[in-house]
Formats: structure tokens, sequence, C-alpha cells
């Protein structure tokens, strides 16, 4: 059988975007180098709400050491052009809470994700940077669904998983929110890659 250890994707990785005309990169978070740019993240207003992470700075490097030793999930900061963007945390649905929500298929991934530059906030970056890190993860062979579940009160980003080729499930009672249970299914996924590469999105 195949070890997610050996399946995961690997970081970094780089895209350079035809629509965009950027170069889009994953990399790993590092606790050093991030940790303050990823704390002042999330006291951004349009974070605050959905991440309720607006602590105080010693807390929050406890809580992401925590994080960054937990095997189930990478984390990661999305960029353009080599400006940090965005902050992803990619993890495998088996080993989640989100295993308890639906009959799970072994290399399931999700992903949760911010806009944490406010710079690149409502210009369009998210599709870029949304499609390419699914790109990424559908590389791995054995996965045939990547799922979200953003709070359903986020609107504005259960429109861009829509349009990334996610489609709505259930709702989802989770410790920290409602949930809006999304799967993005490989072919689906496909047929949005091809659109947006062919500038048809």
């Amino acid at each position: 059988m195949v070890s997610k250890l050996t399946a995961k994707p690997a970081y970094p990785f780089k895209h350079d975007d035809p629509i965009s005309k950027t170069t889009i990169s994953f990399r790993h978070v590092s606790y050093k180098k991030d940790v303050t740019l990823l704390h002042s993240w999330m006291h951004e207003k349009h974070v605050i709400p959905y991440w309720k992470l607006n602590i105080s700075l010693e807390a929050y490097k406890l809580h992401l050491q925590n994080f960054l030793n937990d095997h189930h999930q990478t984390l990661l900061i999305g960029e353009i052009n080599g400006v940090p963007v965005s902050y992803w945390e990619s993890y495998w649905v088996e080993g989640d809470i989100m295993e308890t929500c639906y009959q799970f298929e072994p290399f399931d991934q999700g992903i949760h994700l911010l806009i944490g530059n406010k710079d690149y906030l409502g210009k369009g970056f998210i599709y870029p940077l949304l499609l390419t890190i699914l790109f990424h993860k559908f590389q791995v062979s054995q996965t045939n669904k990547v799922i979200a579940e953003p709070d359903i009160r986020n609107e504005k980003m259960i429109h861009v998983f829509k349009k990334c080729g996610f489609i709505p499930i259930k709702e989802v009672e989770l410790p920290d929110k409602t949930g809006l249970l999304m799967f993005c299914e490989r072919e689906n996924f496909e047929r949005r890659w091809a659109d947006w590469q062919q500038n048809k999105f």
C-alpha cells in the first residue's frame, strides 16, 4: 500500500501562471521566519471573524508550534512573485476531525486558507493561488477528492470555492464554527483548470 508520507505533495512548488502573469509559489511555513507575519495576519479585520486567532504573540507562538508538530497537516505560505500573500493549511482528511463528517477515502485531502496581505485582497489573486495548489494536490495520483469547510457566513470564500470546482455537500457542526462541507472531485477540478489555462474561467 502507498504511504501518505511518500505520496504527499512536495514543497516548495512553483508555477508560472499564464493568466495572472505571475509566479505562484508555495513553501513550508518557517517558525522563525513567519511567526510574526502570521500573527499580524491573524489580526486583520477580514481574518478575525473566521480564524479567531487574534491572540497575543506568545499565545500564537505556542499555537503555531503545535500546528507545525501535527504531522497530518502541512502549513504553507503562498507567494506571488516571491511576496508572501497567503497562509494555507493542507491536511489529510484521515486523522482530522473532518473524517467524522462524511465517508472519506484514504487519500482525500483538505484545505484551509486566508489572504493575509491586504495589498492583494479583492484583486482576483485568490483564483490562481487556489487553482495552483489544487493542481499540486491532485498530483498525488491516489487523491480523487479535496475538501473544504468554510464558515457558512463566509459567502465570498464559498463563491471562490464554487468557482474553482467545489460542490456544496452539507452543513457540518465543528467546534469553532458551522461549516459548509464542499467537495472538489478530480474530474471537476481538471475542467476548471483547463478553463483557467484557456482564459475561459
